[in-house]
């Protein structure tokens, strides 16, 4: 058993488990190809132990003997036929056909002795041959090189028994890679009866059947052959432990190559070439999001000569990412930076696009003369509502622009559904997941892929597991997407942490870096007081009274244009009480009847700033409810979100007749 040290398991520990395994394995293989031998010298001795018994009986004693025997032969015969693991003809009669033969040469060593010249010699030749064909039987088995109908490896034995208990008995599998913490094999499906999705189903059927833990079994389609899978089966248990940060994997080497991030449930490094991939992180609070992701894919990309990095954080400002501030080319707290510094992206993205062009690049390759960008976003929604309406569809554009130009932004936030992110952001993104407080947040929180295999899970991990993770994103293997992996641990405190990180950063500053003349321009500070004038003239840009006023505004709270009418002013004026909230079915039912009330008109195209008077019939003036249930009905196909507009599009009109409620 490995040991343990402040509640972390080493890598090293790992192997020496590993190697404790691997002997054990050799000592059972000599023990499988001994037992055949040892069983033909046991059926010697007995063959023998009933001659000697009988020779001093008489003729009719030998007589009823000889006919019992025959009979027990067949009995075992008939029994080893029915009880045999063998899932195929060639196995089942195999074993059936060697135990007649073992009780018939009995009967025939009783009467003549195992000495008897011509019965002596029949039998060492047949014996020897019989006990060789279960050797290698045996040795096919272990290498899985067996047609699948006599597979008998450890992954034919466990589907064999699992799947049969799990209401799939058709199904077989056989072993094609054995490592030290993992077995990966194929399982072959009833042909136009199964596929590998009726698979991923029964997979935590089949671990209960077996039984294994929780989440050993990973299955996935097979590319080649519909009536096939891929399997893998691992230890989740072996990730229960934090794991310590082992240092950076490739030290001053370039960006293309992978980051590694932690360890895989089969204990293999995480490793993920990043290049032309964004990143959308979702994870609950304490979950690990920040430190296992964020801190592990910067601390591994500053030690690449050919990186640079833009950062961002305008709620926890320096609590997360203050430590690596050496490494990062540039860091902002403050919104009138972020916004100054996003500007600058969308602005020398295309520049960097056509410098690439002229030198015969489709794309940023590592030595092509221009530093990678990794722009990180902590805390997404609130840097994402900051921005002004124009900012944020130059934000789209900088999404859509920046893989070809050589960058990956990373948006990292708790839940990244409709209300928080835009749809066109979350779809260009890999998908990192962390803990998460519910199914329904991990919805949007993995991929279709990984919640087709059924394997995925994070809102069981929650915030009790931080560091555990699924990775779904280019570069990963399809059979890894939903198998859990626990990122590196930086220290048994906080405290432990942040030294440890901040030694590291400093390692490797920015500063030491050689930049080309684009990232230098983002590196650059404005200073917050040109900041705010930028600021001040892109804001004023639709708004034809800027021109005129030149001072502050005395009163910021009240908004108004100059073409809206003057109220008259009463000596009394209290804001209006709000409505009570109605029932959720009648508030949803005010909304449906407002939709259809613009359908009615001709109108199919509405902003959330139109549903003002929603709000306020049904008594839900918080925005998040009114987001819900937009969701809801986007998710229903009902209407559908244009991040471009920043509106929503009815698309289903006739869902919106009759009985709005019942919608």
């Amino acid at each position: 058993m490995a040991n343990r040290k402040g509640g972390q398991t080493t890598i090293t520990e790992m192997q020496d488990t590993s190697m404790d395994r691997i002997m054990a394995r050799g000592v059972s293989k000599v023990a499988v190809y001994a037992s055949p031998w040892i069983v033909g010298v046991l059926i010697l001795g007995l063959g023998s132990a009933f001659h000697f018994i009988l020779d001093s009986d008489d003729p009719e004693t030998v007589a009823w003997t000889s006919w019992f025997m025959a009979f027990c032969s067949a009995v075992l015969a008939a029994v080893a036929y029915g009880q045999s693991h063998a899932r195929g003809p060639w196995g089942r009669t195999h074993t059936t056909l060697t135990t007649f033969l073992a009780g018939l040469w009995v009967c025939g060593a009783t009467f003549q002795g195992v000495l008897h010249p011509i019965f002596g010699r029949l039998s060492l030749i047949g014996g020897v041959t019989l006990v060789l064909t279960w050797n290698i039987r045996s040795a096919i088995r272990h290498t899985g090189l067996d047609t699948p109908g006599a597979v008998q490896d450890k992954l034919g034995w466990l589907f064999g028994h699992g799947a049969e208990a799990a209401g799939m008995p058709g199904v077989q599998a056989r072993t094609t890679k054995i490592g030290q913490h993992k077995v990966e094999g194929k399982v072959q499906l009833e042909q136009g009866q199964q596929v590998a999705e009726d698979l991923q189903k029964k997979v935590k059927y089949i671990e209960s059947g077996v039984p294994l833990p929780p989440g050993s079994i990973i299955a996935t389609l097979d590319p080649d052959d519909a009536s096939q899978a891929n399997v893998s089966v691992s230890d989740p248990r072996v990730l229960r432990n934090r794991i310590p940060w082992p240092g950076p994997s490739r030290p001053n080497g370039s960006i293309g190559e992978a980051i590694r991030l932690g360890l895989w449930q089969d204990l293999d490094p995480v490793e993920w070439t990043i290049l032309g991939a964004h990143v959308v992180i979702n994870g609950m609070t304490g979950s690990g999001k920040s430190i296992g992701g964020a801190w592990n894919f910067l601390a591994e990309a500053g030690t690449r000569y050919d990186v640079a990095i833009f950062a961002a954080d305008t709620a926890k400002q320096d609590q997360t990412l203050g430590p690596l501030r050496p490494m990062l080319h540039r860091f902002e707290t403050d919104i009138k930076q972020v916004r100054a510094m996003l500007r600058r992206l969308h602005e020398q993205a295309p520049k960097r696009t056509q410098w690439l062009a002229e030198r015969g690049f489709q794309k940023w390759v590592p030595g092509c003369g221009l530093a990678y960008w990794i722009v990180w976003l902590e805390e997404f929604p609130k840097i994402f509502d900051a921005l002004p309406s124009k900012e944020q569809d130059k934000f789209l554009e900088l999404v859509k622009e920046l893989r070809s130009a050589g960058g990956t932004i990373a948006m990292s936030l708790q839940r990244s559904d409709y209300s928080q992110m835009p749809t066109l952001a979350r779809g260009q993104g890999a998908k990192w997941c962390f803990g998460l407080e519910s199914a329904k947040d991990a919805k949007f929180g993995l991929s279709e892929a990984q919640q087709e295999t059924g394997a995925a899970r994070p809102e069981l991990w929650a915030n009790k597991r931080a560091g555990m993770s699924y990775l779904d994103a280019p570069s990963i293997p399809e059979e890894r997407i939903a198998m859990p992996n626990r990122t590196w641990d930086w220290g048994e405190s906080d405290q432990e942490a942040n030294a440890r990180m901040r030694r590291h950063a400093e390692s490797w500053p920015a500063a030491a870096k050689e930049v080309d003349e684009f990232t230098a321009i983002i590196c650059a500070n404005y200073g917050p007081d040109a900041v705010g004038d930028e600021d001040r003239e892109e804001d004023d840009e639709d708004d034809p009274m800027a021109e005129h006023v030149k001072t502050e505004d005395p009163s910021p709270d009240i908004e108004a244009n100059a073409d809206d009418p003057i109220e008259p002013l009463n000596k009394a004026k209290f804001p209006p009480r709000p409505a009570p909230k109605m029932p959720p079915e009648q508030a949803r039912g005010v909304l449906l009847e407002q939709l259809a009330a613009w359908v009615r008109a001709g109108r199919e195209e509405f902003a959330t700033r139109d549903l003002k008077e929603v709000k306020e019939r049904t008594g839900y003036s918080s925005r998040g409810w009114l987001n819900d249930q937009l969701t809801l009905l986007a998710e229903d196909g009902v209407i559908e979100r244009d991040d471009i507009a920043r509106c929503y599009r009815i698309l289903r009109a006739d869902l919106l007749a009759g009985d709005p409620a019942g919608v």
